[in-house]
């Protein structure tokens, strides 16, 4: 082999590593702009007054997933897919580093004449997280999936049979949507990619074994909580100390963010 010949494949080489390495950093910048889109669709349905998803029904949540831009499908008979992420609540009611998942299935209940679609979706069971914790979960056949109910008349609507409530936020307009038959898949490729750890199951980034200290996770996890209901962040030991309790009266109880019991 020539010198020549020898320089010509160590730039090759070089070539390729840095196209990867590139390559690699748009993937991830994917995945940030996920983050950031759905803290944003997040934000917009805490501005949608009256027609938000019941407090009663975030109370109970075990998990929450943001599909944001779910696109319609041209096939034969319809369909929608999409990207987005799901954050899974401890017994502390704090919200787990996301999970990147994706979404595809049926155009049922798809609204007519939208293209394009936010999708949220309220896990009120353990099963279904656990569902959909374990790679693959089919709304309606692996849990069973209801179009959520929307605002305050929504809290006395809410049924206790179904495990998965699902929502549709499309040119401003927030409802419920049917969902049967859509299927959700964790995706490792997108969780490697944006962890830095190809290797490691959903399970490790729920647990907390893996975390990322990307800025767009603590602004999707800050639109979550705010959502959610879920209790404030502990202050920081640079904080202002606070101020004495009184005596005379019992100290305000937190706001209720532990989710309730399965139905039975």
């Amino acid at each position: 082999m020539t010198m020549h010949t020898t320089r010509f494949l160590a730039v090759m080489a070089g070539s390729l590593m840095a196209l990867g390495a590139a390559t690699a950093v748009q993937a991830q910048a994917r995945e940030e702009a996920k983050l950031l889109v759905a803290a944003q669709v997040l934000d917009e349905l805490r501005s949608q007054g009256d027609k938000q998803i019941p407090e009663q029904l975030l109370q109970r949540a075990y998990a929450v997933a943001v599909i944001p831009d779910v696109n319609k499908a041209a096939f034969i008979f319809g369909g929608r897919y999409g990207n987005g992420v799901l954050s899974v609540r401890d017994s502390q009611g704090r919200f787990s580093n996301p999970v990147f998942i994706d979404l595809a299935g049926g155009s049922v209940g798809w609204q007519i004449g939208v293209e394009q679609t936010d999708i949220v979706l309220v896990f009120v069971t353990k099963r279904g997280v656990e569902g959909i914790a374990g790679g693959k979960l089919t709304l309606g056949a692996g849990a069973s999936v209801a179009a959520g109910p929307v605002g305050r008349q929504g809290e006395v609507a809410v049924s206790t049979n179904a495990e998965v409530y699902a929502y549709s936020l499309a040119r401003g307009l927030f409802a419920g949507i049917a969902l049967d038959g859509t299927a959700i898949t964790i995706s490792d490729s997108a969780d490697g990619r944006f962890y830095g750890k190809p290797a490691a199951p959903a399970s490790e980034i729920i647990s907390g074994a893996v975390t990322s200290s990307s800025e767009n996770v603590r602004r999707f996890l800050a639109a979550l909580a705010a959502s959610t209901g879920e209790a404030p962040a502990a202050p920081t030991h640079n904080s202002a100390p606070a101020a004495p309790a009184s005596t005379s009266q019992p100290a305000a109880q937190p706001a209720q963010t532990f989710p309730m019991e399965d139905p039975k």
